[in-house]
């Protein structure tokens, strides 16, 4: 039994608190109703709390588990390194730990797939491969599945999770954002569908390029979406902002997306919103 198995410490002279040792890998906290919850029923649950309702963030595998039909995703092979422009010492290390912990190369996988059976290009971002930063690699993976999606004359869905741009690659991260911008462009000018599902957080040059510019624009309940946090802007106009600043409900509520999606309900409406768009793409006047 795993309760056998969690046990109080003794007090001592050294540690008189009565904290409780939790087995390393199969307990998880939510940080919204600190409840300590069972790693395997919040996975069971679409990674919600199951107390309180609050969303956890989701791995890559995880999501596309979830989305993609089984055994209709294949990866985009890029033969694409992540480089070290500013020739900082630690970074390449950071970048190896990361893909040892996380199991992902970058932090975006791209590639193709099916959602209810409707082929889609799809790319999935991560926050726990350095807060899901754009960097190089991250910009030309997502330049090319747009391209890839051109090719196939498929629509595209890019669920985003991001703290910005990679600062550790300098001014060449803040050029994906043109880079990416451009791309969907010619997405635009293809007549193909691009919807963009945000989650949280999504922030800095993720928000300030591809993530804000989708035909259709989703988001997560409660998802952290804006281009500066809350805190900076608060001390740059010397205002307290309002309740709910940022979150998804309040940028649905001022229009800045077209709905909120619940998690276990994100496959059908996508689904829905491809077969829609695919029955409306015809030449007829």
């Amino acid at each position: 039994m795993i309760v056998d198995k969690i046990k109080k410490r003794e007090p001592t002279a050294k540690n008189v608190s009565n904290h409780v040792d939790i087995q390393v890998g199969k307990w998880i906290k939510c940080d919204k109703c600190k409840e300590i919850l069972y790693k395997e029923d919040v996975r069971n649950n679409y990674s919600i709390c199951p107390n309180c309702g609050s969303y956890f963030r989701m791995h890559i595998n995880k999501r596309l588990e979830l989305i993609i039909d089984e055994g209709t995703y294949k990866k985009f092979d890029l033969n694409i390194d992540t480089t070290n422009p500013l020739d900082l010492e630690d970074y390449p290390k950071k970048i190896k730990g990361l893909r040892e912990k996380t199991g992902i190369q970058e932090a975006v996988s791209c590639g193709t797939g099916k959602i209810n059976g409707e082929k889609v290009v799809i790319c999935v971002m991560d926050s726990g491969f350095l807060m899901g930063s754009m960097g190089i690699v991250v910009g030309e993976k997502i330049t090319y599945a747009m391209e890839k999606a051109i090719e196939l004359k498929l629509p595209i869905i890019i669920f985003c999770v991001s703290g910005g741009a990679r600062m550790q690659e300098g001014i060449i991260s803040l050029m994906q954002m043109a880079k990416t911008t451009a791309a969907i462009s010619k997405l635009n000018e293809a007549g193909l569908l691009y919807i963009s599902v945000l989650t949280d957080p999504t922030y800095g040059g993720v928000t300030a390029s591809f993530a804000m510019l989708g035909d259709i624009i989703l988001a997560e309940p409660g998802a952290m979406i804006g281009f500066a946090g809350p805190r900076v802007i608060e001390q740059t106009i010397g205002e307290t902002l309002p309740e709910g600043f940022q979150t998804s409900e309040f940028l649905l509520e001022h229009g800045f997306i077209d709905r909120i999606v619940e998690r276990e309900e994100m496959k059908y409406i996508l689904g829905k919103l491809i077969s829609f768009h695919k029955g409306g793409m015809t030449d007829e006047k």
